[in-house]
C-alpha cells in the first residue's frame, strides 16, 4: 500500500483535501486527530507532558489545556522540542497501528509538520497543499479571529512555502473555489490509483 503524506501550512486547505480523499473511500490517518486522542484524559502521554511542563497544562476535565501549552511552547523552540519529543513517537506509533488496519491501494497520512520533521518513516511520498500567504491569512482570520501579526508568527514557526514545495513529490494548488479543489484532489486520486495498479 502506497502511503502518501499530506501536508501544508496552516490555512492552506489540507483538511478540506483530506476530507475529499475520504469521500473517494481512501483511508485517512490524521496526526492531529491522534494528537487530540493522546492528550486526553488518562493517556500516558498526557501524564508525561504534565510531569515535564507542570500541572497547569492539564485542564479541569483532565485534558491538555491547549491555550496554556501553546503559550509555553510557541515562542520557545526548546520547549517546543521537548513537547515534540514526547508526542511525536506516540503519534507515529498510533499511525502505524492505524495503517495496519487499512486495506486499499493507497492511504493518506495527514501530517501538518511533515516537512519540519525532516524525515517520516511511515511516508512513501509527499503531497503538499499550497496556497498564497495572503489567502491563508484571510481564511485563518475569519476562522480563528487571530491577528495578522500572530498568524505571521505561526507562519515563521513552520516550514516556508519554498521548503514544503521543495520536499513535495506532488502539489495541489489551492487558489480557486472549493469545487476546483475537489476536482484537483480527484485528479490526484486517479493518479495514485493508476500508480498503484501495476
Amino acid at each position: 500500500m502506497l502511503r502518501v503524506g499530506l501536508t501544508g501550512g496552516i490555512g492552506s486547505g489540507k483538511s478540506a483535501v483530506s476530507r475529499f480523499f475520504e469521500t473517494f473511500n481512501v483511508p485517512v490517518s490524521d496526526a492531529d486527530v491522534i494528537a487530540h486522542a493522546v492528550t486526553s484524559n488518562h493517556h500516558p502521554a498526557l501524564s508525561q507532558i504534565s510531569e515535564t511542563f507542570g500541572a497547569d497544562v492539564v485542564d479541569a476535565n483532565g485534558n491538555l489545556d491547549r491555550d496554556v501549552m501553546r503559550k509555553i511552547v510557541f515562542d520557545d523552540p526548546q520547549q517546543r522540542t521537548r513537547l515534540e519529543e514526547i508526542l511525536h513517537p506516540v503519534i507515529r506509533e498510533a499511525m502505524r497501528v492505524e495503517i495496519e488496519g487499512f486495506s486499499a491501494p493507497y492511504c493518506i497520512l495527514v501530517i501538518p509538520l511533515l516537512v519540519e520533521g525532516k524525515t517520516h518513516p511511515l511516508v512513501d511520498e509527499i503531497l503538499v497543499v499550497d496556497a498564497p500567504d495572503d489567502a491563508r491569512i484571510e481564511w485563518i482570520k475569519s476562522r480563528s479571529g487571530l491577528s495578522e501579526e500572530r498568524i505571521r508568527s505561526i507562519f515563521d514557526a513552520q516550514a516556508s512555502r519554498e521548503e514544503r514545495l521543495a520536499a513535495a513529490d506532488n502539489v495541489i494548488q489551492n487558489i480557486g473555489t472549493l469545487e476546483e479543489l475537489q476536482a484537483k484532489t480527484q485528479r490526484m486520486h486517479e493518479y495514485y490509483l493508476e500508480k498503484t495498479s501495476g
